[in-house]
Parts: structure tokens; sequence; C-alpha cells
């Protein structure tokens, strides 16, 4: 952290290294809505998994939102190929997420096409209390990723599909 006082903040965040993941992610909107003179009230997230590195500079930050890594995929993974989910391969639970770039922007504006409303918790237990900020201490936000023509957002529920900042080993 002092790095980042110092000097800058880095241009690709690890995600799981947060304590209080959503006041990092209302600081990314919070930034949006100041440089483009938006109420805060009119935005929400937009989401961009980075399937093939070379398109973008990782090493700098992106003009608006944050890039983040450091997600797992439970249940299905990330096809590279596709560009979207695809079933796990046998025996494996949990597959490492590709960075992703989340980019606030008018709520009237995204366009989430055929994906899936992907939760994210801290841990695969995924169930949490509310604490005193009215937050659940292990649900994080929703991640629209997305899917093949040929499923629909129920083949995903069904397999319990969820994004975790860490996991239990």
């Amino acid at each position: 952290m002092q790095d980042w006082i110092d000097k800058n903040a880095p241009p690709n965040f690890w995600i799981s290294g947060f304590f209080f993941t959503q006041s990092f992610l209302t600081g990314a909107k919070q930034n949006f809505a100041r440089n483009h003179t938006i109420a805060i009230d009119l935005l929400d997230y937009d989401f961009q998994v980075i399937s093939d590195e070379t398109k973008y500079d990782l090493t700098t930050a992106p003009a608006d939102g944050v890039y983040i890594h450091g997600l797992y995929v439970e249940g299905c993974r990330w096809d590279d190929r596709i560009e979207a989910l695809a079933e796990s391969a046998p025996k494996v639970l949990f597959t490492p997420m590709k960075t992703i770039w989340i980019l606030p922007m008018k709520k009237a504006d995204i366009d989430t096409g055929h994906s899936y409303t992907c939760p994210v918790y801290k841990t695969a237990r995924r169930a949490g209390t509310l604490s005193t900020t009215g937050h659940s201490t292990n649900f994080v936000l929703y991640l629209s990723l997305p899917m093949q023509k040929k499923h629909t957002a129920k083949h995903w529920y069904k397999r319990g599909v969820a994004m975790l900042t860490g996991l239990s080993d």
C-alpha cells in the first residue's frame, strides 16, 4: 500500500488481496463518475474477460475502470478459444480465471448480451453474515460472463457456477 502512495497504484489489481473488496470496486466507480461528470447512481459495471493478453497492455492501467486478476471459477472454466464459459475438465473443481477488465458505464449503455450473471464470493463456503455496513461478509458482486448460444443461464445455475477470490487450501 505504501508503494501506491509513493509511486502509483498497480495497473492490474490482485482482487483477492483486498479485505473489503466492495470498497475497492466502489472507488473505481467513483473515479469514473468524477472523470466523466456522471452521477454515480446512473452507473454499473461492464465486464470484459481478457482472453488474448496480446491485444491489451496490462502493464499500464486502463483509461477507465480497472484490471483485476486472482479469481477462480468453480463449476466450469473459461475457454479462450470461444471466449465463453465451457464445461469443466474432468475432476477439476476450480480453474484460475483470466484477467478481467471492470469498466464502469451508464446502466443504460450496458449490453450483457447472452451472458451468465456469475456471483463472486470470497470463499467457497458461499455463506456469510451481514456486516455493520449491510454487506455480506462473503459475497462480492455479480459478474456478467459470456456463454455459448447453446447454453442458458439455467445450465450454469444447475452446475453451481461461481467465482471465488480465494481457495480453501
